[in-house]
Formats: structure tokens, sequence, C-alpha cells
């Protein structure tokens, strides 16, 4: 009953709220949308109770989806709406649903509603979902777009001895076939177009080797860099410490759940041969 009623007041705030989006409610696409906002709810009403660090709220909130399954794909479907499922994540909707709710607890709000407004401004260039290119789809483009904005600080080259990386990021265009909304040339245009900016981008990186030594927080965001011609970060997670050391907090294809690593991170990187080290990101309130 009780979550009944929670679900069914902010459904009456839905319509004062809408005015605060550039997303529309019929924009926004729920895996199932009276669960997943009962959980939304819940988590914050729940965690509002103690103030903490956005980097604590991170690792609490993401160790509270452990368990849940991974999904691909979460994100795609035609036309692009905003897309919350908590029924199943893939690693990027993992962390953005975490830094969201994270951003949420930091304005001291508990409404789902406020948290679908941080997920658009995460996950949209300049905050506003406007079709499938507005997404922030390479990792580099993500960070650039929500530092400019505040939302996040990239520290790589602040907690380690950094090395640079200068990759053009064109791996979605170059493989066109693997992904539908691609298929519709306006779309392909806007990408390419949105893909201008990357050519030759530099970037920090520590590398696999070094990584023992950086100066990781629990709740940091920590981004795989990768080998692959043409993109910049294949996986993504949260840091969290497990008996004094760092673990990585993910949504795991090869585990088929959000878990922790049952190696350090260090150990985790030596076994991944496409990995040429990490970027680490922490949220800004």
């Amino acid at each position: 009953m009780i979550y009944k009623s929670i679900y069914t007041l902010a459904l009456c705030f839905l319509a004062f709220a809408m005015d605060c989006f550039a997303v529309s409610p019929s924009q926004v696409r729920f895996g199932n949308e009276k669960e997943d906002t009962t959980v939304l709810t819940s988590l914050l009403i729940k965690n509002l109770k103690s103030e903490r660090s956005l980097n604590d709220y991170m690792v609490i909130l993401g160790e509270s989806f452990e368990g849940t399954p991974y999904l691909s794909g979460t994100l795609e479907g035609s036309p692009e709406e905003l897309r919350v499922n908590l029924q199943g994540m893939d690693c990027m909707s993992f962390v953005e649903n975490v830094a969201a709710l994270a951003q949420t607890l930091g304005e001291r709000r508990t409404s789902w509603i406020d948290f679908i407004y941080n997920l658009e401004r995460l996950r949209y260039r300049n905050g506003n979902m406007d079709g499938y290119a507005s997404r922030l789809h390479y990792f580099s483009d993500w960070v650039v777009d929500n530092t400019h904005r505040g939302n996040i600080s990239e520290v790589t080259d602040r907690i380690a001895n950094a090395s640079y990386l200068v990759k053009t990021l064109d791996f979605m265009t170059r493989n066109r076939d693997k992904y539908e909304a691609l298929a519709d040339s306006v779309e392909f245009e806007k990408m390419k177009n949105a893909q201008v900016g990357f050519r030759s981008h530099r970037f920090p990186y520590i590398k696999s080797i070094n990584v023992g030594g950086a100066k990781i927080l629990p709740g940091d965001i920590i981004a795989i860099v990768s080998k692959t011609p043409g993109l910049d970060v294949s996986h993504v997670g949260i840091a969290v410490e497990v008996n004094g050391k760092i673990h990585l907090l993910h949504a795991s294809s090869k585990e088929g759940k959000v878990c922790v690593s049952s190696t350090p991170l260090t150990d985790y990187l030596k076994k991944n041969r496409g990995a040429s080290g990490i970027r680490v990101i922490r949220l800004k309130g």
C-alpha cells in the first residue's frame, strides 16, 4: 500500500514538473513504469536520511542494484526516447542510472521525476534529448559535454602519472551495420557531424600497469580504455573498495548481472587484453 501511494503521489505531480524537462511525458519509456518509479522513489527516500558525498552515494546506490540482470541495448529503439529500465541494464545505463540518482540525492530531492531530469542532463548533448545523434554515444563526448556543464570532473591526470592517447572516434559510422538507427541516412549524417569534433582526439588515461598506484576513490566512475580503432572506451563501472583494494562494480556481460568483480581492478585489467588502461571520472554537485 505504501509503494502504491508513493507511485500515485508521484504521478499527481508529473504534469507540473514536466515543464522542467526538454522531453515530454510521451518520450520517457520505462521497462516497467510502476515498478521502476516505485524503486527509484524508494531508493531516494531511503538514502536522503543521511547527507553523504556524491561518491558515497555512487557506492551505496550502485550496490543496491547488485544482481540486476545484464541486458544489452537497453537504450536502443525508434524513435529516440529517454529510456529507463531497472529490470535490466548494460554497463553505461547502469552507471548513468546510479549517477542520476546520486545527483538527485545531492540536490536533496526524493522524486523519480527529478531523477528523470538528471538522467536526461547526463545522457544527451547539452542535456537535451533531440534524436539519436544527440545521445552522447562515445565516452569522450560524454566527458567533454558533461564537464562543460559542470556535471562531472575528469581526474585521470590528477590521481596518477597519466599518459595520453590520440584517437579519431568514428567506430559507429565505420560500422554502420551494427547500429539500427544509422540505417536512416539523416541520422547517419548527424552522427558523422557529431564525430567531427573527435578527429585526433587527445585524452588522458592511466596505463594498466600503473593503475595500482592511482589514488582512486570508491564511487569514482571507471572507464576501460579500448585498443579498438575508432573507439575510446569499451566498458564502464564504479570503483568500490573490498578488503582495502579497488574493485569494479559493473553490469557484467560475462557474469550476466550487476556485480562486483571477483578480482581487484589491477588484476581485472591484466586479464583484459583489449584494454590499454582506464580513465577516472567524479561526479560534481
